[in-house]
């Protein structure tokens, strides 16, 4: 899938806001410019996975097709993990030298890299969606499965999470980082057109 403007203007604020703490008495001791050359590395990593993800689905069993979680999102999930227990581990290792500021910043960047991990792998890599001719199924990671009729679904949105496929009896929503995102989206929307187009119909008979 294309990138959004969301992939561009996450890092480049994030890298804005770096410098700006590092302007700032208070923060200006901190190591933001190695922070701000991480998140740098981390995009042009990201980017480069972007270019390899597959834009069709996995063909299995019964004529099913599935979405697959891509290297960005398996990048995405340890590395964060990973980049959590070094930092983590650093703070217990040298928290008797390090200041106060340096400590609480330490720990509020392993606290969002933990989060970051666990809801990439929840939202991603531990969920199931596939579809055929008939409907679309999607399994989260908790257990919990949603099934839509191609014929039921009403729209197609994109939002924070992903994509999201809309009918009268729920949602299902998928990561656009998934292999196979796109061929999913674009088949959903063109079932959606059809089905306002038949409704249509329909009401002007």
């Amino acid at each position: 899938m294309p990138l959004r403007w969301q992939e561009v203007a996450l890092p480049l604020f994030t890298i804005l806001v770096l410098i700006t703490l590092k302007y700032i008495p208070m923060t200006a001791h901190l190591p933001l410019s190695r922070a701000a050359g991480v998140v740098a590395f981390g995009y042009a990593a990201f980017l480069a996975l972007r270019l390899v993800q597959p834009e069709d689905g996995v063909m299995v069993e019964g004529g099913w097709a599935e979405l697959r979680p891509s290297l960005v999102e398996y990048f995405a999930c340890y590395g964060a993990a990973a980049l959590a227990a070094v930092l983590l581990f650093a703070v217990i290792v040298m928290g008797s030298v390090a200041d106060a500021t340096q400590l609480i910043a330490t720990y509020v960047a392993v606290l969002l890299l933990a989060l970051g991990s666990v809801g990439i792998g929840m939202a991603g890599l531990f969920t199931q969606t596939r579809w055929d001719n008939r409907q679309v199924r999607h399994r989260s990671a908790t257990g919990r499965e949603t099934v839509l009729d191609w014929a039921d679904v009403r729209a197609v949105r994109p939002n924070w999470r992903g994509v999201t496929i809309a009918g009268p009896t729920g949602r299902i929503t998928f990561s656009q980082f998934h292999g196979g995102a796109a061929q999913l989206a674009t088949h959903a929307a063109t079932r959606a057109r059809r089905n306002a187009e038949t409704a249509t119909r329909a009401f002007a008979a």
